[in-house]
């Protein structure tokens, strides 16, 4: 079984490669699909780099680490059984291979970490408009331009839903996951929205915008995280915390995270849900809600497939 869970890891990269051209080809779904087992796919550059992150270093050093202790554990199995060599030696210690088992373990967290504290790094900044950010070249610290935010969000995490605030345009709305069934619920209203991911008010936004995405919790709260794995973006939401990540999506339709801290009772219930619509959508909607509710902006927008 050790042999055939380590040459079932020796096959990730190709089948990952393969997972992500099955997606290319007609995934376009916003969260995780029956049977997949890759990264959700990318719309933003800091999942890109992500991605690029996990398809090339992460999975190519776990497939030769793998590798190599399978071949070591072949070669123990057949020289140093009991009937292979029936007089075992005695020594005790090897400074060499000491030395080695010390050292290139710390080689290959050094060659790990470096790419690794970028993806995290741009997360952490927002764009101004002139750094360049990783994006998939993360090897060569790549030519991937992001402009500065022309959107500010702030989110705030409750028990247990999600409080959306549009900063500059002094607007909110509330988002509580839908239940299966009832009069408002998701089979009723939302049939095609996945379930325990549907909300009853998304957050809307632009395409081809940078989003500054402000993330606290009520005051009277407890923890909870942002998560968005299309985006690529997690981060904590503290009561009396505001932390700060950022977003630029690049493709219009619905994407959908989760809390991902353990916050109490409800924590599997307080999904999230991102729609992402066209510059022109987005100024009607916002229109919309400022002169009405968010049930008269959101009716501007094309009904959801």
């Amino acid at each position: 079984m050790g042999a055939v869970s380590a040459a079932a890891m020796a096959l990730m990269p190709a089948l990952a490669a393969a997972q992500q051209a099955t997606e290319e080809a007609g995934y376009t779904a916003g969260h995780p699909l029956p049977g997949q087992f890759h990264l959700q796919r990318s719309v933003t550059p800091i999942m890109d780099s992500i991605t690029a992150f996990h398809d090339g270093i992460l999975m190519w050093t776990i497939t030769l680490i793998v590798l190599f202790v399978l071949a070591l554990l072949i070669v123990v199995i057949v020289r140093f059984n009991a009937k292979a060599n029936p007089n075992p030696a005695r020594f005790t210690h090897n400074t060499l291979v000491e030395v080695v088992w010390t050292v290139l373990p710390i080689v290959v967290l050094i060659v790990i970490a470096i790419p690794s504290f970028g993806v995290l790094s741009d997360q952490l900044t927002t764009p101004d408009g002139e750094r360049k950010y990783l994006g998939a070249n993360i090897f060569s610290f790549g030519e991937v331009e992001v402009p500065a935010p022309e959107l500010t969000i702030k989110a705030i995490g409750q028990q247990w839903y999600w409080d959306y605030e549009y900063v500059d345009q002094d607007l909110a709305l509330t988002s509580v996951m839908l239940q299966e069934d009832g009069a408002a619920g998701r089979l009723a209203t939302k049939p095609n929205q996945p379930r325990l991911l549907a909300v009853d008010n998304e957050l809307v936004v632009p395409v081809d915008t940078t989003v500054r995405l402000e993330v606290t919790a009520d005051p009277t709260g407890v923890i909870h995280a942002f998560a968005v794995p299309s985006f690529g973006i997690k981060i904590d939401a503290v009561p009396g915390r505001l932390n700060e990540t950022w977003f630029n999506a690049r493709e219009t339709g619905v994407y959908y995270g989760q809390c991902s801290e353990l916050c109490g009772k409800d924590h599997a219930f307080m999904p999230i849900a991102i729609r992402v619509v066209t510059k022109d959508e987005f100024a009607a909607f916002i229109a919309a809600f400022k002169g009405g509710d968010y049930a008269a902006a959101n009716a501007t927008l094309a009904a959801l497939q």
